[in-house]
């Protein structure tokens, strides 16, 4: 406890002064502060690691104290010093965040093993403190790398929301790593110790959606030959991601906004609510004003999860993290296939350089994944790359059974009728496959079909 900053925060001057003394001999650097008031004036310019207060005192109490210490940008360990016979205010007292209690006139070896257990927790958490800003400066936090102007804002976002329990809504295109950064947040939060489920709400078929996040009780459909437990249940206390929300059927959001809201959710087949502590995390690469506008987002749901909003930037967009996200992914392969690929040369970096990634990350991965299985020696060459890497695709021509032609004369609304028809025909009258490649809801599509008066599918050429 060399040197550790204490404050001592009693109104009784024998008990503060008999204290400081005892703190000080112990080898601390002391203050005091005879109420919360002049305590906080003190922790301005004291900055100390930990605050030593009694809970009953004129002005502002020890309560009241330990709210406002936890509001400030300083961490400090708060110790509450209990009168006899007042433990409910010191588990009260313990709730709000103090560090611990120890009841006023007890045996003095008891507050400083305390202490002691103080001020190592604080040097610990100033420790990792300062690795984790140095690893950021470096371009690394977690297991996200990149230290280009876009990616340093990421890491900035993720700081900043990661202790709260504030929702966030991380969008961007596939591929760019939104589950890293939940992962990321979810370490960096005080949930770090409980479980992280992430469920990708596009791979699970309709029928079974609730089932997987709310869970079910046995014989509540057909095939349900026992309880299950959902996502939420498995989350308790930790994180839940739900990956690509966009595409979680609209009956379901509402269900999710309503356990957002009031914290209790009820599984398939039963009639008892359960209470669950979640913080849930939401991805989306649609754009989410449109995926709103196109009723694949509830916008009440949006608002619910858009608390805090991280938008992850393609990497074509930040193309000078390549070599950091190369070593770092290099790294990783060497371990998970027991190779020791070293780096990859200059011909190899300045293909990638010039590639457009429209995969992102994920591209860049699976690439040097197999790059690194194929290499012989330490350095990827171009001949250990994918066959055709980095050459541009043309675009097939847009088959003639498929075509939409449209002569002059086509009045707005006849080429709109064409178009959802043909596109109709293109699926086998898969209305809902149908909405998607035209861009709209599936209600808008059902109302131009009643506009029309039928719900088959039609063919015909405009002007011809």
């Amino acid at each position: 406890m060399s040197q550790e900053k204490v404050l001592i925060v009693e109104d009784e001057e024998n008990e503060r002064s008999g204290l400081a003394e005892l703190v000080t001999l112990w080898g601390c650097k002391c203050e005091t502060a005879r109420d919360g008031i002049e305590a906080l004036e003190k922790i301005e310019w004291f900055a100390p690691a930990i605050v030593v207060t009694d809970l009953m005192m004129p002005r502002m109490d020890g309560m009241e104290l330990l709210r406002r210490v936890a509001e400030l940008p300083l961490e400090c360990k708060v110790i509450v010093m209990t009168a006899h016979g007042s433990v409910d205010s010191a588990v009260e007292a313990m709730k709000i965040g103090a560090f611990d209690y120890i009841q006023k006139g007890g045996d003095p070896t008891r507050l400083r093993t305390i202490l002691k257990h103080a001020v190592s927790q604080h040097d610990t958490e100033r420790e990792l403190e300062v690795t984790r800003r140095t690893l950021r400066d470096k371009g690394v936090m977690g297991p996200m790398v990149g230290s280009s102007r876009q990616m340093q804002e990421i890491f900035h976002l993720v700081e900043m929301v990661a202790p709260s329990t504030a929702s966030v809504l991380i969008t961007g295109e596939s591929g760019t790593g939104k589950e890293l950064v939940a992962r990321t947040i979810h370490e960096l939060s005080p949930r770090k110790g409980k479980p992280f489920i992430a469920i990708n709400c596009a791979a699970i078929p309709e029928t079974l959606i609730e089932s997987e996040i709310f869970g079910h009780e046995k014989g509540a459909f057909t095939g349900a030959l026992e309880r299950r437990v959902g996502c939420f249940e498995l989350a308790e206390g930790g994180t839940l991601l739900l990956d690509e929300i966009g595409e979680m059927p609209i009956g379901t959001q509402a269900k999710l906004l309503r356990v957002l809201e009031d914290r209790k959710l009820r599984r398939l087949g039963s009639k008892v609510e359960t209470s669950v502590d979640v913080r849930v995390l939401a991805a989306t690469n649609k754009v989410p004003d449109e995926a709103v506008a196109q009723g694949y987002l509830r916008m009440d749901l949006f608002y619910r999860l858009n608390v805090f909003n991280i938008a992850m930037p393609p990497l074509r967009d930040h193309k000078q993290d390549l070599s950091e996200l190369v070593a770092a992914l290099l790294a990783e392969m060497n371990e998970k296939h027991g190779r020791k690929v070293q780096l990859v040369s200059d011909s190899v970096m300045s293909l990638f350089s010039a590639n457009a990634w429209p995969g992102n990350v994920r591209e860049l991965r699976n690439t040097l994944e197999r790059a690194v299985i194929v290499c012989e020696g330490g350095v990827v060459e171009t001949r250990h790359l994918p066959p055709g890497f980095g050459q541009v695709t043309p675009r097939p021509p847009v088959q003639e059974p498929n075509a939409v032609r449209l002569g002059v004369g086509t009045t707005v609304g006849e080429a709109e009728k064409l178009l959802i028809l043909k596109t109709l025909e293109a699926t086998n009258n898969n209305k809902t496959r149908a909405a998607e490649i035209l861009g709209i809801s599936l209600k808008t599509l059902h109302n131009k079909l009643k506009e029309y008066g039928t719900s088959n599918v039609a063919t015909a050429d405009v002007g011809q």
